[in-house]
């Protein structure tokens, strides 16, 4: 999950230099998004898994890693299409992937709170 993120992380990066260069921050609430829900979020919750391995294991660990880098991928893909071509055809797209991606946040968070134990 944190090498997945590094890749978030980089696309993140790339959009800003390209908003700072041309002066357009048209996809601003794209480039927010993969930073926050792509290298911010997945990154922590790597961290969570490696140190805590037995979250990972878990069919909810593997769900939340799926859901979460299927869904995102779609939401930003479908934003920016709204965005750039200033037509709502795409919004559907949007609606399915932040769906998606906020069914694997609250996977993650379940396995969180019925499987991480006090030491």
């Amino acid at each position: 999950m944190i090498k997945i993120s590094t890749v978030y992380f980089a696309a993140g990066v790339l959009l800003g230099y390209y908003m700072s260069s041309t002066h357009s921050y048209l996809l601003a609430p794209v480039h927010v998004h993969i930073n926050l829900l792509g290298w911010t979020s997945l990154t922590l919750a790597g961290i969570l898994y490696y140190l805590f391995p037995s979250l990972a294991e878990k069919n909810a660990g593997k769900w939340h890693f799926w859901l979460h880098n299927i869904g995102l991928p779609i939401m930003m893909l479908s934003l920016a299409m709204v965005l750039v071509t200033e037509n709502n055809t795409f919004l559907p797209g949007t609606a399915i992937g932040a769906t998606i991606t906020a069914v694997g946040i609250f996977v993650f968070v379940w396995n969180i709170l019925k499987n991480l134990k006090a030491a």
